[in-house]
């Protein structure tokens, strides 16, 4: 999804006399204090063995217009900006990792399975709705929706507790292409909802979500190639921070502008940079210790962005939902992982790490609002609500499933994680 940049930074309210502190100051006081709030949030974190995430999103809330509502009400226009500084370097990172380390490995098994959930998913969703009493095309938007995960709490709570192996690496697979498989099923059913709403063909919306997955694909192989031929020719080994970070970042900004995907420009530019900078030692080291001060400010804001009130007026749909997107999750991983002849480990456990949605899924919630004008309100009520939901409790479900899997180090090794030390 694209993203507009915030016009000015948002101002303060001051309680001292007009001239005795400047207003341009806060943007750095507040941003000051995301970054202690995460070093707090990563220590309490470590010692009640919940997520960091969870605890960033609950300061977001606890702060913003739903809770204390201490925090200026302009801090939400940084989100947008946020979202795609953290959102590129985690892409970058997902790329590399599925398509540079595991596909030879686990590629099938990690297809398999991001289809399965993807579909299932849907499916739970869709059923469970009609059940609930929503309409035909309502249900039928959601269910496209539904399949929209959030890697970026996945990967942090991954870090967090130094996992790896089978599961680790299937999940991290499966979050790098899952949200591609979805906007491609979300276009096929919004054609379907529209076609059952008014009985007309409209190609529009398939076309637009053709172009953002393609489009997004192309930007992402544009600076790929240049960037796996150059970066870390200058230094043997691995490349600097400023050709890595202005190469993914660069990127970035042009799908943004072409309204194309920045998340699959990201993953498809790390793919690219993977496979073909052979004269690297550990090309992604750079963007792995950048990253943390970014994802901080992104989580904090997104539970700033949060409306906790909206979930309790979604009703029983949200509840339905709720349930409906989490069989959809833990089964489709289930069976996926059968399909795919798979670990036992992976079918028992990788549904439940996929359960955190935040911002693809409310893009595509606008979107859908913006199509259907009759539903928009309904669903962008419910979307906002069920991600409370699922982004507290579903790093909480990942961190736990990790280490009854064994693949968590957190549990029995203490210190920071490599990510932060």
């Amino acid at each position: 999804m694209s993203v507009a940049l915030p016009a000015s930074p948002p101002a303060a309210p001051s309680a001292v006399p007009d001239g005795l502190l400047a207003p341009d100051g806060w943007p750095l006081v507040i941003i000051g204090l995301c970054l202690l709030a995460g070093f707090v949030a990563h220590v309490i974190g470590q010692r009640a063995h919940v997520p960091r995430v969870t605890l960033l999103l609950l300061i977001g809330v606890v702060v913003g217009p739903s809770g204390l509502g201490v925090a200026p009400e302009g801090l939400v226009e940084w989100f947008p900006l946020a979202a795609q500084l953290a959102l590129s370097m985690v892409g970058f990172e997902l790329g590399e990792r599925f398509v540079g380390r595991n596909v030879r490995s686990s590629g099938r098994t990690i297809l398999v399975v991001a289809v399965a959930v993807t579909l299932f998913t849907a499916l739970a969703v869709f059923v469970g709705l009609l059940i609930a009493g929503v309409s035909l095309v309502m249900a039928l938007l959601l269910a496209g929706i539904a399949s929209a995960t959030d890697p970026a709490a996945t990967v942090d709570v991954i870090r967090e507790t130094r996992s790896g192996g089978t599961l680790t690496d299937t999940v991290l697979g499966v979050v790098a292409v899952d949200d591609a498989i979805g906007v491609m099923l979300f276009s096929v059913l919004v054609v379907i909802a529209r076609v059952v709403g008014d009985g007309s063909l409209e190609a529009g919306i398939a076309g637009l979500a053709l172009w953002e997955v393609g489009g997004g694909v192309l930007v992402g192989l544009v600076f790929g190639v240049p960037m796996a031929l150059l970066t870390g020719r200058i230094r043997a080994g691995e490349p600097t921070r400023l050709e890595t970070l202005g190469f993914v970042l660069c990127a970035s900004g042009v799908a943004s502008l072409l309204g194309v995907s920045y998340l699959i420009t990201a993953m498809v530019q790390g793919a690219v940079v993977a496979n073909f900078a052979r004269h690297h030692t550990r090309p992604f080291h750079v963007i792995e210790n950048v990253t943390q001060p970014f994802l901080v400010v992104f989580f904090i804001l997104a539970g700033f962005r949060l409306d906790t009130t909206a979930l309790v007026e979604a009703g029983t749909v949200a509840v339905a939902y709720l349930v409906a997107r989490s069989i959809g999750r833990v089964v489709g991983g289930t069976l996926g992982a059968r399909l795919a002849r798979a670990d036992r480990t992976v079918g028992r456990h990788v549904g439940w790490c996929l359960l955190p949605q935040a911002g693809v899924a409310l893009g595509l919630g606008l979107l859908a609002a913006d199509e259907f004008p009759e539903f928009g309100d309904r669903i962008v009520t419910l979307l906002i609500g069920t991600t409370v939901v699922f982004e507290i409790l579903g790093p909480l479900a990942t961190r736990i499933v990790l280490r009854m899997s064994g693949e968590s180090r957190a549990a029995s090794i203490g210190g920071p994680s490599q990510s932060e030390s």
